[in-house]
């Protein structure tokens, strides 16, 4: 059984991770401390067209996992599909990102303070795309 989702609400939680990340890791917020963490200059930015076509492509698909995920949390307890689909969001976040990115991170040797900004980054995104999903409710329209 594939859960119901409102592709809209995915279409758009889509797009607010953009944003999200736009503004995140711009440099007057956290891009100036992420770009020298990563080891990143003005010059080797450039080309950002690839990672940003798949930074679009994992962002629907996350948003369509959590909408059908929220579906799902909704069918089997009932109540606010606005707090089921946060609580799933965070959840998932815990469960599944902070938990991967933080082992990853230990194994890369990458500075804890980059792990935190970037595990930090992805609850925000989730939140979002949840407060999205969860207003817009499970209906495809």
């Amino acid at each position: 059984m594939i859960p119901e989702v409102n592709i809209w609400a995915v279409l758009l939680a889509t797009a607010s991770s953009m944003v999200v990340g736009t503004i995140w890791y711009a440099r007057r917020v956290f891009g100036t401390y992420w770009m020298k963490a990563v080891g990143h200059t003005s010059e080797t930015m450039g080309g950002a067209a690839a990672p940003i076509i798949v930074t679009v492509i994992v962002s629907f698909i996350t948003a369509w996992v959590l909408a059908g995920s929220a579906a799902i949390v909704q069918n089997f307890y009932g109540g606010s599909f606005l707090a089921n689909t946060v609580l799933t969001a965070i959840i998932l976040w815990a469960g599944f990102t902070a938990a991967r990115m933080v082992t990853h991170d230990a194994f890369d040797r990458r500075p804890w303070g980059l792990t935190v900004l970037n595990i930090a980054h992805e609850l925000v995104t989730l939140v979002v795309m949840a407060l999205i999903i969860g207003l817009f409710g499970i209906s495809a329209l």
